[in-house]
């Protein structure tokens, strides 16, 4: 079993740190909502993102797929009663060559071996798309 830790602070004002591993995450933690810092909403999509990204990467190098790049684009809906994330949805696109058949693969494998994705899935409606944008 993998076992993950982080510490976080918060000053008045709701200027918050998070350390993970060596590095920090500034974000807020205030009652409003800050312009430039993400709130936790917005972490817990970045989460998705990296998981998602990490995947294309290891996917990658496991069914031997090449790529040259990846981006996703993810947006999450919130209820207010109670405050709970109702529904995640992404678009993951990929610069590649491979037929969209293994793309489909690729991202059946991503998405079903993700720890925040399936995590996720359990807690919310997480739909996504993949499209591949062709290597020149």
């Amino acid at each position: 079993m993998l076992e993950y830790k982080i510490s976080a602070t918060s000053q008045k004002g709701g200027k918050a740190t998070a350390i993970a591993n060596q590095q920090a995450v500034n974000f807020d933690a205030g009652p409003g909502r800050d312009e430039v810092l993400p709130n936790p909403a917005e972490l817990l999509l970045t989460a998705l993102s990296a998981c998602i990204l990490k995947n294309v990467e290891r996917y990658s190098e496991i069914l031997h797929y090449p790529y040259k790049s990846a981006k996703i684009t993810v947006k999450g809906e919130r209820s207010d009663r109670p405050p709970t994330m109702q529904k995640i949805e992404y678009l993951l696109e990929i610069e590649t060559d491979i037929d969209e058949r293994k793309l489909n693969n690729w991202h059946k494998n991503i998405i079903k071996f993700g720890t925040i994705s399936n995590t996720l899935a359990n807690a919310c409606e997480l739909k996504g798309e993949i499209r591949y944008i062709k290597k020149q």
